[in-house]
């Protein structure tokens, strides 16, 4: 019998309350010759600070889901299957390496207080009611970044094969300006940093939306391959994403567009992205993969209009992990937090290895809002029809095959060696660091001079002097 079965409540036995308390709430799944026994070490980067941010009544998007997450993440114990990292602000240097000099300055500038001095602004930089201005705005860019960043450090100087930021995956943030509640696009972010030694990144995108902003970042560059898995009809945010969307130039055939109508399946989808993943991987030959996960593509979210549920979702996840490359995993968008933070929860648990029971922990903070079931996995299907009949996905994979075609051989690159940033300090905090140093090294030689003088003191004859 197997833990799960021992812990759920239609088990015919059921442990006493002193052996409950101490059981966890999973169990590690066992490795199969097919996976080769890939046991990753996984780090988790957060920073409880970004949850507090708010970006309006009315607004769909909730900050507050990452904290959702990491109390799911707490209850069941999955902390301690991974290394943890409380990350630190990104700087303004970090955010210019993508986005332009005046945008940044506009959102160090703007709050709620003195908007009505930047109405011309507001227009330039397309803030209205998809991306209002809120109070820290500013800050919470700094934090979400930040953390991917951290992420991405970790994954270069190998302490991590596996990262997981949830708070990011914001991409549809531009060069000079915020779009779809995204305002700098730490994907960017962290793919430049990872291309410092990583030859080839492969982005992958199963957001319901578009990854227009990466997309567009990377459009004319073989070293960046784009896959997106969206909603697409012409007019569905952003607008952009269709299968003939391929690249320019240089980066021609290595943008991967996959356009999907309403109320896709499971068993669709998850056949789907494996059979379209599985040649870009063997084609392309990433050295790093950045998968970004959002939620709303899951069924009953409440921008969404799929029929997807968590464990499918989160199969998507596990293909890409098990094909063992150095991997970065991000949040996006989702706009029911209860789902979103069972999904990252359980894509969580994907990634460390382990098994968790459907039923949530008893001891869970903010339990109430997972009624009724108080289950990891509530059904979310049919609750749109599915228009991707047989035909149109048939039709669909061919043609992503056909672009593929083009990929006869994985780009080479000249690379050189590149110190990674292992402290994960910025300039100011090391000159500091130096500093400190030199002045305790004199400390250390006084120090080292009077204990010599003592010493040799303590060991003169008597009567015989000591210069």
């Amino acid at each position: 019998m197997t833990l799960a079965s021992w812990m759920d409540e239609s088990s015919s036995f059921a442990p006493d309350a002193r052996t409950a308390k101490h059981t966890p709430f999973f169990e590690p799944v066992v490795n199969s010759f097919n996976d080769g026994g890939y046991r990753p070490n996984v780090s988790y980067h957060y920073n409880p600070n970004v949850s507090a941010y708010h970006y309006g009544v009315r607004h769909p998007m909730k900050p507050f889901r990452l904290m959702l997450t990491d109390h799911l993440v707490i209850g069941y114990k999955l902390h301690e299957q991974m290394d943890l990292y409380e990350t630190r602000r990104a700087t303004e240097e970090e955010l210019l390496n993508f986005h332009s000099a005046d945008y940044i300055e506009f959102l160090q500038r703007i709050t709620p207080e003195n908007s009505t001095k930047f109405a011309d602004d507001l227009k330039k930089f397309n803030i209205g009611d998809d991306c209002p201005v809120f109070d820290g705005m500013y800050d919470y860019c700094q934090y979400y970044a930040g953390a991917s960043l951290d992420a991405s450090r970790k994954l270069i100087s190998g302490m991590s094969d596996i990262a997981i930021n949830w708070s990011g995956g914001l991409h549809h943030a531009k060069k000079y300006e915020p779009s779809g509640f995204c305002y700098v696009n730490d994907i960017v972010m962290a793919i430049l940093n990872l291309l410092r030694v990583h030859s080839r990144i492969l982005y992958i995108d199963i957001d319901l939306h578009h990854g227009d902003g990466v997309q567009e970042a990377f459009y004319l560059t073989d070293r960046v391959m784009t896959v997106s898995f969206h909603k697409y009809n012409g007019e569905f945010f952003p607008g952009t994403g269709n299968y003939d969307e391929v690249g320019v130039g240089k980066g021609k055939h290595f943008a991967l567009n996959v356009p999907l109508q309403d109320g896709i399946d499971d068993e669709s989808y998850v056949r789907l992205f494996k059979s379209v993943i599985e040649p870009v991987i063997a084609k392309f030959r990433p050295t790093a993969i950045i998968q970004q996960c959002g939620a709303d593509s899951l069924g009953c979210d409440r921008l969404g209009c799929f029929n997807l549920n968590i464990k499918a979702h989160g199969e998507c996840v596990k293909y890409v992990k098990s094909f063992g490359v150095p991997m970065l995993c991000l949040g996006g968008g989702g706009y029911t937090p209860r789902n979103v933070s069972r999904l990252w929860c359980y894509e969580t648990s994907v990634l460390a290895n382990v098994e968790l029971n459907s039923k949530l922990p008893d001891s869970l903070p903010f339990r109430s809002w997972f009624q009724p079931d108080y289950s990891l996995h509530p059904n979310l299907g049919d609750r749109f029809e599915n228009k991707n009949t047989k035909k149109y996905l048939d039709n669909l994979r061919v043609q992503l095959l056909e672009n593929l075609r083009y990929l006869n051989q994985a780009p080479s690159v000249q690379m050189q060696e590149i110190p990674p940033d292992l402290q994960n300090i910025t300039d100011d905090k090391e000159a500091q660091l130096v500093d400190r140093i030199k002045r305790e090294s004199e400390i250390d030689k006084y120090k080292d001079a009077e204990r010599y003088y003592v010493n040799k003191k303590d060991e003169s004859r008597r009567g015989e002097l000591l210069d």
